[in-house]
């Protein structure tokens, strides 16, 4: 009988590094949202990547960042909460010579972590060959990394790398999940993280990081299932912005969002959004909750 190996890996990095990207590369579809815009993901995301005799549990966790709301200490209170439980740490870390202070600090975390620490070297295909080993070399005097390894996560150059080199630290064991599984997200989650997502990238700078997007229904037929959403945002203005010129940038938001999900369900859907204001539910415990953000998880 063949042993299997199983764990959990941490993704760590500052935000806008492309953890999310290189998560959705590993497993093959897209589970984590992606924007250009940092700070996108906001809870821990957990998927599953399973071969004959491999599972690797990947944990995507929000960008390290120094904190403005409550929001923001929940998202890096649960990036930190994973260095402890991880079988293998990855930092992420963009193809650039400079190390800047978001990094530094990440790598003092790291050093206090009692399992392998891999460092990632992402967006290789940005930048010239001949230019990596220096900034591996930048890297080395930072930290002594149990492996280092330069990927493209858009490209999925070298990828297979990773997964190869991962196996070799992982421990004996059995799997954690059923073979079919990708992810720990309940369905109603991803479907509000696709919606914000397309949120992100449609709207201004300034909007994105003060929306929240709650799935009211999900009514499931044969052939077609029927949601209903709100964005939630923080000023009257933004509403305004986030409804458009006649309704044009909530329909356009919704008919991105309605792609994705009709890939992800395999269904046809029926996607109606509202947009309501909460003002500054970002230093509210109680709406944070109502969003899914448990402060008290991270404890």
């Amino acid at each position: 009988m063949t042993q299997t190996k199983s764990g959990f890996v941490s993704i760590l990095g500052r935000p806008n590094v492309g953890k999310s990207t290189l998560m959705n590369r590993i497993i093959g579809t897209k589970i984590a949202i992606t924007s250009n815009k940092p700070q996108t993901t906001r809870n821990r995301i957990q998927t599953v990547y399973t071969n004959e005799d491999t599972q690797m549990v990947f944990v995507d966790t929000p960008g390290i960042h120094r904190a403005k709301n409550k929001l923001g200490d929940y998202m890096v209170k649960t990036a930190k909460s994973t260095l402890n439980e991880a079988d293998i740490c990855l930092l992420l870390v963009e193809a650039t010579d400079y190390i800047g202070a978001g990094e530094k600090a990440i790598i003092e975390m790291l050093k206090t972590v009692k399992v392998p620490v891999f460092l990632v070297i992402n967006k290789i295909d940005t930048v010239k060959k001949e230019e990596l080993l220096g900034f591996i070399d930048n890297y080395r005097k930072e930290m002594n990394f149990d492996e280092i390894i330069p990927l493209s996560a858009l490209k999925g150059d070298n990828v297979d790398e990773l997964i190869t080199c991962i196996k070799k630290y992982l421990p004996y064991g059995p799997f954690f999940y059923d073979e079919g599984t990708l992810t720990d997200q309940p369905e109603r989650q991803i479907v509000s993280e696709l919606i914000r997502e397309k949120a992100l990238r449609s709207l201004s700078d300034e909007i994105p990081h003060g929306i929240a997007v709650s799935v009211d229904s999900m009514n499931f037929s044969k052939q077609s299932v029927a949601i209903e959403a709100t964005i939630y945002c923080e000023r009257d203005s933004h509403k305004g912005i986030i409804i458009g010129k006649g309704g044009a940038m909530l329909k356009k938001i919704g008919t991105l969002a309605r792609e994705d999900i009709e890939k992800m369900l395999d269904k046809k859907v029926n996607l109606k959004l509202w947009v309501k204001v909460k003002k500054d539910w970002r230093d509210s415990d109680f709406l944070l909750a109502n969003f899914g953000y448990h402060p008290e998880d991270n404890e």
